[in-house]
């Protein structure tokens, strides 16, 4: 759980909890304890034994046990949120520092939950009883999909049934927007792509316009979070915008475990999870050009941060399903490039504008730099990250009608093969 929130807030409670008044602290904290935790997890990764496939049970185990993870840290994570920039003397410190570790050694009970209820199995079999559903990491998740390509694949190839996938319908034919939707769309998921196969294909650049316009923005926008906030005089409230945004971004990378845990209930393809996932980062942004209040600012960088963290979680799976498990090292590599080219655009149009409305009386003297004051500092960089972030949503729109079919093709399948 070494990310942004539990980092930033057990620092903080640590770095109070030893001397609230000093800085070298925090820093000091910072350097030593992922060194140290590092350490640590690398133990157990070396001796980790094969990995064998899972027995029904314990696919329903585990589907019970990620699910207890994902309620632990959001209590973690709310626990956090609340009590970790409230903390003024070491004493109180203290007390809620060891709550927070207490609640982080927590999950390491769970193995004995685990065979505690394998002990009462036959007694509560029933009530923890959660078939076709629940929460898979990433890499198990991306080696049952290849086995069950693979397994269709072979299915169409020895049926007949790619070539009536690839066929287009009369009415997908007519019209521009047909016309775009249909053109050389994935036809199946987990299909290989190399990186030269990956910068030909037009979805990879809907999806690569998508994380640009959306992730990447709330990246920024954390980043300049602190200038932000002492333009529109919150400066005070710097810490506490900075705790909301790693929170909420916390919870949104909670959230991109939703549609595996749903997808029996109410399935939807990943793509379009990524599209609902964008929705809030315009709104934010609109917001906040409309209303400098500290309320508008606040919701605005929950919803940022709840948005940016989603797509960060998500694209890994996404990336792997479109373009192939096998190549994902490479081809996500190739996508977050836009990382570093969002970092240098948006920043150096925030930091233009920024520039353009300081007035000459926020010079400071003593650093020689100028300091901007008031909405204008920010308005126009708003506006125009709003209307990128509209740009993303559109492309993550258009992506995840060119790859519907695809996505449920492979959920045909899936439940097809359950059946038999």
């Amino acid at each position: 759980m070494q990310h942004l929130l539990v980092q930033h807030s057990l620092y903080t409670l640590a770095g109070n909890a030893i001397d609230p008044s000093s800085d070298d602290i925090y820093l000091l904290l910072n350097a030593l304890v992922p060194l140290i935790t590092s350490i640590v997890a690398l133990l157990p990764i070396l001796r980790q034994p094969s990995l064998d496939p899972l027995s029904p049970d314990g696919v329903r185990r585990d589907s019970i046990i990620f699910l207890i993870l994902n309620f632990i840290a959001i209590f973690t994570g709310v626990y956090l949120l609340l009590f970790s920039s409230t903390s003024s003397n070491s004493t109180e410190a203290s007390l809620l520092l060891g709550g927070a570790l207490l609640l982080l050694m927590f999950p390491l009970c769970i193995p004995g939950v685990v065979y505690a209820r394998d002990w009462f199995h036959h007694t509560i079999h029933s009530s923890f009883h959660l078939q076709g559903s629940g929460f898979i990491l990433v890499d198990v998740d991306d080696l049952e999909l290849h086995k069950e390509l693979l397994t269709r694949e072979l299915s169409n190839h020895e049926n007949g049934d790619g070539g009536v996938a690839i066929q287009k319908s009369p009415r997908e034919k007519e019209g521009c927007c047909e016309t775009i939707v249909g053109k050389d769309r994935l036809i199946m998921l987990g299909e290989e792509h190399p990186a030269s196969l990956l910068v030909r294909r037009l979805d990879f650049w809907l999806y690569y316009i998508a994380y640009f316009c959306g992730g990447t923005i709330g990246l920024v926008y954390s980043n300049n979070l602190g200038q932000i906030a002492q333009s529109l005089g919150q400066s005070k409230h710097t810490t506490t915008l900075l705790t909301m945004y790693s929170a909420f971004s916390f919870f949104g990378r909670l959230l991109s475990a939703a549609p595996d845990y749903l997808r029996v209930k109410m399935y939807f393809a990943r793509t379009a999870w990524l599209t609902i996932a964008l929705v809030p980062t315009p709104i934010a942004f609109f917001l906040l050009a409309i209303s400098g209040s500290a309320l508008a600012l606040k919701i605005g960088t929950a919803l940022v941060g709840l948005s940016s963290g989603f797509i960060f979680a998500a694209a890994v799976s996404i990336t792997s399903e479109l373009f192939g498990p096998n190549s994902i090292g490479v081809n996500h590599n190739i996508l977050i490039t836009n990382i570093p080219l969002g970092s240098l655009i948006y920043g150096l149009v925030a930091a233009i504008v920024y520039d353009s409305n300081a007035s000459s009386v926020g010079l400071n003297i003593i650093t020689d730099s100028v300091v901007c004051m008031g909405r204008k500092c920010y308005f126009l960089t708003f506006v125009w990250w709003g209307c990128l972030s509209v740009l993303g949503l559109g492309s993550s729109l258009l992506l995840f009608l060119r790859t519907r079919h695809a996505y449920d093709l492979f959920e045909r399948n899936r439940i097809s093969t359950q059946l038999y």
